[in-house]
């Protein structure tokens, strides 16, 4: 396809040059980085002046209990490795994205889901119904528009 290119690399460490690119998407993969702030950092630099960057992504409203937070399984069905949302705000705004936007919120109510890795990480909160109902507002899925100024 002409004007696109696929490179291998870390999403953290991209094998780009500075301002190279016009626009940036990525689909719940972020979340899976330890280090988010260095993604939305590397987002920032291969970005041509006006580009902008959209991303959607499992966010959460408040923390995750730590039977979830510390679940393998969680981490593999992308809500282990979430972020509160204002910090995933947060790090786009301090990577030097101007006009950050929460375009869609949409609670994730895993209660619902039959997914057999969510039910999996549910029963890891051995039958707590508090922490189990708690859930239901605290997994968001959230898309998220930026901008490189000139």
């Amino acid at each position: 396809l002409p004007r696109i290119d696929f490179y291998e690399g870390l999403i953290e460490d991209l094998p780009l040059e500075d301002n190279l690119v016009d626009v940036i998407i990525s689909n719940c993969v972020i979340n899976l980085s330890p280090d988010k702030e260095a993604v939305f950092r590397e987002a920032y630099r291969v970005l041509k002046p006006g580009g902008h960057l959209c991303v959607s992504d499992i966010v959460l409203t408040q923390p995750l209990p730590d039977a979830i937070r510390a679940s393998l399984t969680a981490y593999i069905g992308c809500i282990a490795g979430a972020s509160l949302m204002e910090d995933y705000v947060k790090a786009i705004t301090d990577a030097g994205f101007q006009g950050v936007e929460v375009t869609t919120k949409q609670a994730f109510d895993v209660l619902a889901c039959d997914d057999p890795i969510i039910q999996g990480f549910i029963k890891e909160l051995d039958d707590d119904e508090a922490e189990i109902d708690r859930l239901k507002t605290t997994i968001v899925s959230a898309t998220v528009l930026a901008y490189k100024n000139n």
